[in-house]
């Protein structure tokens, strides 16, 4: 009995001596192949599936090929252009071109940093075309902090890309 018990702590040392890993690294550290610097990201919202992240050009591409109404499930990277600067609540999203996408947050359960003009960011979520009111237009150009002529000159409706967030990395 005395050498099994022996036997039985070698056996709970052997097994407490396995490889950890460092908690700093897990889950925001992402490092590919090409890259020699580590790329962090701060996560808000949902977390992100494995999807496919698609770059700019292909969100074009997506939603020239959509109607209002329609629904698309999809990620994609992009510049942040212009946040919300009363809580943090949308953000603008460059596109090639010169065009750009409105993305708020799904059931406005979350917001991002109001500093993160010029960041990149990784958004899941829903991709969608709507109308969007000459109201509604300028309130968000009220909130973004733009001038009050640029707000006054927002006449009539437009349809633009539209995206709702379930989850967001915002990359440093």
């Amino acid at each position: 009995m005395k050498h099994f018990n022996i036997f039985l702590v070698f056996f709970a040392l052997l097994l407490s001596c396995k490889e950890q890993k460092d908690p700093a690294s897990a889950g925001g550290d992402a490092v590919t192949e090409d890259q020699a610097v580590v790329e962090t990201f701060t996560a808000v919202g949902d977390p992100m599936s494995d999807r496919e992240v698609t770059g700019p050009s292909d969100m074009v591409a997506l939603y020239e090929g959509m109607q209002a109404q329609d629904t698309v499930q999809t990620a994609f990277r992009g510049e942040v252009l212009e946040v919300c600067q009363a809580k943090g609540c949308w953000m603008r999203v460059a596109l090639p071109d010169d065009r750009t996408v409105m993305v708020r947050f799904k059931d406005y359960g979350f917001f991002v940093p109001k500093d993160i003009a010029g960041a990149q960011v990784t958004v899941e979520g829903k991709a969608f075309v709507s109308v969007v009111e000459e109201e509604e237009r300028r309130h968000l150009a009220e909130d973004g902090g733009a001038a009050p002529e640029a707000i006054e000159a927002l006449v009539g409706p437009v349809s633009e890309p539209g995206f709702e967030a379930s989850g967001v990395r915002i990359w440093q």
